[in-house]
């Protein structure tokens, strides 16, 4: 890495502040980052060794164990106990209460229920007869000879009158408002109302245009000037040169980090080869040029001997254990044959088409008349 190669981005450059900070930054990040990298790289391998070759063995175990303990119990208990006894339950119901229950619904209940029905068809229907015939008669034709004769007629003159009377008032009371309220009201806000909120309007106008310009003047001279004045002179430098502090930190800590990865790196694989010729090596070496020769030698002279021997001693044991077989076979043959006798042989039938002279063939006939 080229500590004084300049940046290639031109907006990048901070000016002499950022070249002078840049180095001392980079060199005490660097000094500080390698030792957390270096841990942290650490803490990385031995994590991962800890996951592969512990954690998840053992959580594996741990949730084989849960499944053994908590869930197979249960899915067991499920499968042969609840869902035979509940079908036991639910068969025993069906046969217990829904059958007699359909039973009687169909036989019982639902013949009674069309019966009642019809009756209390037959019996509303009649009620319903007779009560419409007694109001028809009784209340709808003499309220309707009453509508007709009385009550409409004298209907017709009140509302006559009724619209004479609401249309005399009507006018009377339209040109009295008029005169009385409309126009005093109308000249009102035409000659006094009007005039006096023009000039209030233009007094507040003014009052207001002066009260915002000695407001606007006062906020700029007390804060506008002095907050400008601020941050131009002091919160723009100091900003700047945090920015480029910041910025420099950033990329030091960037730059160290990446450093470090390659320091820790470059340590790791040293540590693996020293590991590597101090211990696997000389396992190696050993396994090779003294176990590996060492282990043919025993498969060789000790275990396939030895296997040939069992394999032998196998077939000689199946061998005995047939022919003991086959003995005890024999015996019981024997004795049953002593106790009981030879067993009764099956007669042998000849089920095929039997060939006497006397027998019906193509060439000859049977019947009295033809025989021969």
């Amino acid at each position: 890495m080229d500590l004084d190669k300049p940046p290639t981005d031109p907006a990048y450059s901070g000016g002499c502040l950022a070249v002078a900070i840049r180095v001392p930054v980079r060199i005490v990040v660097l000094v500080l980052v390698v030792p957390v990298r270096l841990v942290w790289d650490a803490l990385t391998v031995v994590g991962r060794f800890l996951r592969d070759t512990l954690l998840r063995p053992l959580g594996r175990a741990l949730l084989w164990l849960g499944r053994a303990l908590f869930v197979w119990p249960w899915v067991a208990l499920w499968r042969w106990v609840v869902v035979p006894v509940a079908q036991g339950i639910g068969f025993l119901g069906h046969v217990l209460l829904v059958v007699p229950a359909r039973w009687l619904y169909a036989r019982v209940l639902a013949p009674l229920g069309r019966g009642t029905g019809w009756l209390a068809r037959v019996v509303g229907t009649a009620v319903y007869t007779a009560l419409a015939w007694l109001v028809r008669y009784l209340l709808v034709v003499p309220a309707g000879w009453l509508y007709a004769r009385v009550l409409a007629p004298v209907g017709r003159a009140v509302a006559w009158c009724a619209r004479a009377v609401a249309a005399g008032v009507g006018i009377a009371l339209y040109w009295t408002a008029r005169v009385l309220l409309v126009l005093p009201a109308l000249w009102l806000w035409t000659w006094v109302l009007v005039p006096a909120g023009h000039g209030l309007s233009w007094l507040a106008d003014v009052v207001v245009t002066g009260v915002g310009i000695a407001l606007y003047w006062t906020a700029r001279v007390l804060l506008v000037l002095p907050v400008g004045w601020l941050w131009r002179r002091v919160l723009l430098p100091v900003g700047r040169v945090l920015a480029v502090v910041g910025r420099e930190v950033a990329d030091a800590l960037g730059h160290a980090w990446r450093i470090a990865g390659r320091i820790s790196l470059a340590v790791g694989r040293a540590l693996g080869t020293l590991f590597r010729w101090i211990f696997v090596e000389p396992v190696r070496w050993v396994y090779r040029t003294v176990l590996t020769p060492v282990g043919h030698v025993v498969r060789d002279h000790v275990l396939r001997p030895a296997a040939q021997v069992a394999r032998a001693v196998g077939q000689a044991s199946r061998q005995a254990l047939t022919t003991a077989r086959d003995t005890v076979r024999q015996a019981r043959r024997d004795l049953r044959r002593m106790l009981l006798g030879d067993p009764r042989q099956p007669v042998a039938v000849d089920r095929r088409e039997p060939h006497e002279p006397g027998t019906r063939t193509l060439g000859s006939s049977t019947t009295a008349l033809t025989k021969d």
